[in-house]
């Protein structure tokens, strides 16, 4: 079983709920969801969908093919009924839309009459197409209504009765007036499954991280994690600033670092613009900080909602002078709370700016996840406070060492001096314009710790053929359309597929020859969401190693699954 549903309409209307909400109900009913959605850069109308593809069994990218369109505006049937499967049904409300469709394809539901009706107000007109589309996939009513009563809760009995009536008819209204139409019967499943998006698992990552200050300037798609901190504040002890600025928010979250908490900062390119000075001044002052960068496309504002992989060499260059960085692009939710963890784990470990580049397409997906295992988290203190800084003879914050990381004391633990500057400094912290200790300090920020750095870094995940001739390899977000490309292409052809979440320094070879790899392998293309080939390139800088060819998508939409294997199969035939 493999349904994809779209409900598509203007902004204000609605469809963000429609499609959460159906999206939790297949969860919590034991389905593997996955979710992606397209919205424009204004707050009331426009087109805009949210598209949901439920199975029996694991995924992680959308199709084309529509199952069930919920059109919630004429636009929606203009833009999206081409892609209706064979068996596709249109559901929509034509005294709203104020237009009559005939065709086997269309169903029309009074949703507004009947939420007026059963609910008494026109407001739960979402609800009732809620309850259409459970009814047409066959589904019990019985677990959107406990969702129900979770969701309104706080509002009265009364309302909460009044949208399982609302529901409840816009359900029997499907069963009864398209019985012979169900998209796919849908039997029951067992086992639930918990629902997670990308931005929600990064935030999650910096709870557990031990994140206690966040600053940020909201920009999209990274603002849906000071809004996630913010409602959980004062539950876990964090402050969470909204800066004036860009330029002020990587400043708070540096001196917020020195004074002994971990922090974080969010943005997207424009914003990131502003806080490279500030990445500059963590590298001198060797603070840790982390820093999510969510990409969308460029330049300048570009395309604000959408999203693209194209600030990879930004970050890789981003800040004057040299001196090391570690950049993670997770792929999935999953990956994404694991990495943001190891992100503040190395951050502090090598008092370095730590980079978490994701982007728009990941942040609003939503994945199914069997759980995570809190015992993977890592939490340490790397920092000198209490009894063990006061027993310190003597202290110096950027003292030598055979490895380059110094003890990094918390001001006000002790008597100590905690000095820091942002000009070339001599071990105690102060202003120092020597040749020899320039030498010495630039060894001890970049050259000794960079090798200890490349240690922590992970190799590829392999995924497919252990042997095979065709390789597809991408970072980041590609994750999920490369995975479910592979479990399709491996049907009629030998096929793996390599993909980097951990991205600089880049990967050695000592655990997993991953050049050597590619290089058995007869075709490899790289996979990316940038018109340049970013990471392909930074591969053969790194590496040496050049694909055998590429496909690269820059409109400001991911991949699908059906248009990846049609770009995979139309290079295939060119070589």
């Amino acid at each position: 079983m493999d349904t994809t549903i779209k409900i598509g309409g203007e902004a204000g209307q609605g469809i963000q709920t429609i499609g959460e909400t159906l999206a939790r109900v297949f969860t919590r009913t034991g389905y593997y969801v996955f979710t992606n959605q397209d919205y424009e850069s204004r707050v009331r109308g426009g087109h805009n969908y949210y598209q949901i593809r439920i199975s029996d069994r694991p995924i992680s990218s959308p199709r084309n093919d529509v199952d069930i369109l919920v059109a919630l505006d004429r636009e929606s049937i203009l833009q999206h009924e081409k892609e209706l499967a064979e068996r596709g049904r249109i559901i929509y409300d034509s005294t709203t839309l104020k237009l009559k469709h005939e065709g086997s394809v269309f169903l029309d539901i009074p949703f507004e009459n009947l939420a007026i009706e059963h609910g008494g107000d026109k407001i739960m007109a979402n609800t009732v197409a809620t309850g259409a589309v459970i009814g047409l996939l066959n589904m019990d009513i019985s677990p959107l209504h406990v969702m129900i009563s979770e969701t309104f809760s706080k509002k009265g009995e009364a309302v909460v009765q009044a949208n399982k009536n609302a529901s409840q008819q816009g359900h029997a209204f499907a069963v009864k007036n398209c019985a012979s139409c169900s998209v796919q019967p849908i039997v029951s499943a067992t086992r639930p499954r918990m629902l997670m998006s990308g931005i929600d698992a990064i935030s999650v990552g910096a709870l557990v991280s031990g994140c206690k200050f966040y600053a940020a300037y909201p920009m999209t798609p990274s603002t849906g994690i000071m809004n996630y901190l913010a409602a959980r504040a004062e539950e876990h002890g964090i402050v969470v600033e909204q800066a004036e600025d860009e330029i002020a928010a990587i400043n708070m979250v540096i001196g917020a670092s020195y004074a002994g908490v971990r922090a974080m900062t969010g943005t997207s390119g424009g914003g990131f613009a502003l806080m490279v000075e500030g990445v500059s001044l963590a590298a001198m002052t060797e603070t840790p900080i982390v820093i999510a960068m969510g990409q969308r496309p460029g330049p300048a504002t570009g395309l604000p909602t959408k999203t693209e992989q194209g600030d990879l060499q930004f970050i890789l260059s981003a800040g004057h002078g040299e001196f090391p960085r570690i950049v993670f692009a997770p792929g999935s939710p999953r990956q994404a709370f694991y990495l943001t963890n190891k992100a503040f784990d190395l951050s502090e470990k090598y008092q370095v700016p730590v980079f978490i580049l994701f982007d728009t397409y990941l942040a609003d997906t939503l994945w199914t996840l069997d759980g995570l295992d809190a015992g993977k988290v890592r939490y340490l203190d790397y920092r000198l406070r209490g009894e063990t800084f006061k027993k310190l003879s003597g202290y110096k914050r950027h003292a030598f060492s055979e490895s380059g990381i110094s003890l990094m004391g918390v001001p006000g633990e002790a008597e100590h001096l905690v000095v820091t500057d942002s000009d070339e400094h001599d071990e105690d912290g102060h202003l120092a314009e020597d040749a020899q200790v320039r030498v010495k300090m630039t060894e001890k920020r970049l050259l000794k710790k960079l090798p200890l750095i490349k240690r922590e870094i992970s190799p590829p995940f392999v995924y497919g053929d252990h042997d095979p001739r065709v390789v597809l390899t991408g970072w980041g977000s590609t994750y999920g359309v490369m995975k479910d490309a592979v479990d399709m292409l491996s049907r009629t052809q030998s096929i793996a597929m390599l993909h980097f979440s951990e991205v600089f320094p880049f990967p050695p070879v000592d655990r997993f020859d991953y050049v050597r790899f590619l290089k058995k392998a007869r075709h490899t293309l790289c996979i990316e969401n940038n018109a340049t080939g970013q990471f392909e390139r930074l591969m053969r800088a790194e590496t040496g190693y050049e694909f055998t060819s590429h496909i690269h998508k820059f409109d400001g939409r991911p991949f699908t699954l059906e248009a990846l294997i049609g770009e995979v199969n139309g290079n295939l035939r060119k070589l």
